[in-house]
């Protein structure tokens, strides 16, 4: 059993649509409300008050039960997981920031929370329990909103609801670029699968030229929908800059720009989808390298090129489909040498700038594309996995889920040094 998301868009009616807005404020207003009253008993904390600070979820949900008929008389107009999104958001929210503060997360520090506007980030709320199905091929029930339409057929959905083959644990509406979308995580049973070339491998070097070259000379091309849309982006920004406040115009201008933005990443995502399961359902090993992206932005000149690109939405993909289609996943530590290694004889360069497109062994005389060089020295560590004896295993010794494998060959060029 797996864990997997099933996402379909909505072609709500006007009754349901103004439902599904409501709900989304509703969670929107507990969120709020919870983030002002953790703020006021901070504050009293600091005057030296004895008073509690509802940090986790159901400390929120106590206070929220306590107060609802005060502060929000009109809130059985929506579903109570509305409110119980909004509080859970919070939590993790604050969670996040105490866990940043002291160290135990990893990545930039994260801000204490803040107050979220209308028509600002994303737009959802979740649903764990009510009635939530799908009803048939064209439509979903949700909880307090009713029956909806939706905009694509549920089929791959309601065929294994109704052979007993998928369970749903919750669902999430989301607006995006002023359209409506629903998203069901359900608990999958999924039949083993063997990939094409069992036996087969390919080393795939992701970059900003090609979004991905493999081992097998094939070069997927980048679609850089950024890039394309710049202009049109850059417009509508002045378009909404001259805009009024509050004014029909800056609405409708306001939602021509976020369509644009979705038209953007649905490009990306569509061009991510098709690769990562083509090499998922093709190949028995695929092997990727670890890159330092938080690096790679932070660099003023490739950050928009690099986000463009989502690098790390393909490592993310292959790890999970990897499983679903009975291949493998393995990584190559970060320091390895995959473009400065000759993939004939095994030399090391020095040093190969980024701007050099070919690489040129002094040894052998090897002449061959950089990108396509590294690709087969990633697929040639196969080989050195496979010759470095079993995996072990974990360490409580039961079957988990399958996880990537991490490949650290002796010859990987890593920085540790040896003991003597």
């Amino acid at each position: 059993m797996v864990h997997q998301a099933y996402r379909f868009a909505l072609d709500p009616s006007p009754r349901a649509e103004g439902a599904l807005a409501s709900h989304v404020g509703a969670r929107r207003f507990a969120f709020n409300w919870g983030l002002a009253l953790v703020k006021e008993r901070l504050e009293a904390r600091r005057r030296g008050e004895e008073v509690e600070v509802p940090w986790t979820l159901p400390a929120l949900r106590r206070e929220w039960n306590r107060q609802k008929e005060a502060v929000a008389p009109w809130w059985q107009e929506n579903s109570k997981e509305a409110y119980s999104s909004g509080l859970e958001g919070l939590a993790k929210a604050l969670e996040n920031w105490s866990d940043s503060r002291k160290g135990r997360r990893k990545g930039r520090r994260m801000g204490f929370p803040r107050f979220r506007k209308k028509g600002r980030g994303r737009e959802s709320v979740g649903f764990t329990t009510g009635a939530i199905r799908v009803d048939d091929k064209s439509h979903v029930v949700l909880p307090k909103i009713g029956r909806v339409r939706t905009h694509e057929p549920t089929t791959a959905l309601l065929e294994r609801i109704e052979t007993k083959k998928a369970r749903i644990l919750r669902a999430t509406v989301s607006r995006e670029g002023g359209r409506w979308f629903v998203s069901f995580t359900c608990e999958v049973e999924r039949e083993p699968k063997a990939p094409r070339l069992p036996g087969a491998a390919v080393g795939l070097d992701v970059g900003l030229r090609h979004l991905a070259v493999l081992s097998t000379g094939e070069q997927v091309p980048n679609p850089r929908p950024l890039k394309k849309a710049l202009r049109k982006l850059a417009r509508l920004n002045r378009e909404l800059a001259r805009r009024k406040p509050e004014s029909k115009n800056r609405e409708e201008t306001r939602w021509r720009l976020a369509r644009a933005h979705a038209r953007v990443a649905n490009i990306r995502r569509d061009a991510l989808h098709k690769l990562t399961t083509r090499l998922a359902c093709r190949y028995g090993t695929v092997v990727v390298e670890e890159l330092n992206l938080a690096g790679m932005l932070r660099n003023r000149r490739l950050a928009r090129a690099v986000a463009d690109a989502s690098l790390a939405e393909i490592r993310r993909q292959l790890a999970y489909k990897t499983v679903w289609y009975g291949s493998h996943l393995l990584k190559a530590e970060r320091f390895y040498p995959s473009s400065k290694r000759c993939s004939r004889c095994g030399a090391v360069k020095e040093k190969l700038p980024l701007w050099v497109r070919t690489f040129r062994c002094d040894a052998c005389g090897l002449v061959l594309d950089r990108d396509h060089n590294a690709a087969l020295n990633l697929a040639a560590l196969v080989a050195a996995v496979a010759g470095s004896g079993p995996e072990t295993l974990n360490a409580r010794g039961r079957g988990v889920r399958p996880a990537a494998r991490r490949a650290v060959p002796e010859e990987a060029g890593s920085r540790r040094r040896e003991s003597t």
